[in-house]
């Protein structure tokens, strides 16, 4: 079996950047919970995360963007897992290995909350489903980079589409089960469902497929 992949470790002056975009991530989430949609402006994110209004802009477009990368948080984390995964392992195998090695129930908790407290606005609520869209990109370039630069293109664009498309199929099952609970065992529920919506894929989609296995 070939050895996973291994990635750069970022210097310091990349992790003050990584550690500050996340803090306004944060802090915009924060803002959201305490304040409710349409109740806060980018001036408020700013002082909740310690950052001045110039430097929100630095790292973000626009308030809607800050929450989404709420979401997009979690998805870099899981491509984090699939690059550690070995080089000749099936993509679709590595990809739900990958949301099984974030065990922890709550590694998916920023993106549960932002999912159900943006479902009553519209524009926040389709923000954050362009949070997945805007990964679609990253999980090309960690597909391409398993199968090398001649990989065909069709096959990674409907890959990272399908991956995309089971993810948000994922979300909103289970917000239509469990709604705003953000409990542990719901939390639980919201990763399996994600982890068994890459096993339908990996599995054609077959009638059969085991749930939870």
């Amino acid at each position: 079996m070939s050895a996973p992949e291994t990635a750069a470790f970022p210097s310091r002056r990349e992790q003050n950047k990584l550690a500050t975009r996340r803090a306004i991530a944060d802090a915009a989430l924060a803002v959201l919970r305490n304040r409710g949609v349409g109740s806060f402006t980018v001036e408020d994110i700013a002082e909740e995360a310690g950052v001045s209004r110039r430097t929100f802009f630095n790292y973000f477009p626009t308030l809607e963007a800050a929450l989404a990368s709420v979401t997009e948080g979690f998805l870099d984390h899981a491509l984090e897992q699939f690059r550690l995964r070995p080089s000749d392992e099936p993509i679709l195998d590595s990809a739900r290995a990958a949301l099984m090695a974030l065990a922890d129930p709550m590694t998916v908790s920023p993106m549960a909350e932002l999912f159900s407290l943006t479902q009553d606005n519209r524009t926040l609520a389709r923000s954050e489903l362009e949070a997945w869209d805007h990964c679609t990109t990253q999980i090309i370039d960690a597909a391409r980079h398993r199968l090398g630069p001649d990989a065909d293109e069709l096959y990674l664009r409907a890959l990272a589409g399908s991956i995309i498309s089971c993810g948000k199929a994922a979300m909103s099952v289970w917000f239509e089960e469990r709604g705003p609970d953000l409990s542990p065992e719901s939390l639980a529920s919201l990763r399996q469902h994600l982890i068994d919506a890459m096993g339908l894929l990996g599995s054609g989609f077959t009638a059969t497929a085991p749930r939870g296995a």
